[in-house]
């Protein structure tokens, strides 16, 4: 297993309690409260898992590449294994649909990469084990 995959289980296990603890409470919300939530935890988890600052992840301005990417690989996951619309991942994260877009082309096409194939995999897993499908 690769480091990177090996960091990501070790921050997973670690933030594991606190993510369901989270993902209990999304059931009780509205949907249009629901959204705003989901991107939240998300963000919240990738923070954790690939050792980001979650402000960073939130700043509406442009970051260094390794935060992007990181943001990317959020907003991708939030929109392709969690079934947001990437107008709903957009409002969620800050940002506009097309950067959504933009995010989900870039990620698409690195997964050629198998050791990234790897790492979005995982975070998929992770994502989906906490949150469900939309939240669900």
């Amino acid at each position: 297993m690769s480091l990177a995959l090996k960091q990501m289980d070790d921050a997973g296990s670690e933030t594991g309690e606190a993510v369901l603890s989270a993902a209990a409470g999304l059931q009780k919300l509205s949907p249009s409260e629901r959204v705003p939530a989901i991107c939240d935890a998300v963000i919240d988890i990738a923070a954790a898992l690939f050792n980001v600052s979650g402000r960073e992840l939130r700043h509406p301005g442009r970051s260094s590449l390794s935060v992007s990417r990181v943001r990317q690989i959020a907003m991708y996951v939030t929109h392709v294994a969690l079934g947001l619309s990437m107008r709903e991942v957009g409002q969620g994260f800050g940002r506009d649909r097309t950067t959504v877009l933009h995010a989900c082309h870039q990620i698409e096409d690195m997964r050629d990469d198998q050791e990234f194939d790897g790492i979005v995999a995982m975070t998929e897993r992770v994502m989906t084990a906490a949150l469900g499908r939309a939240g669900q």
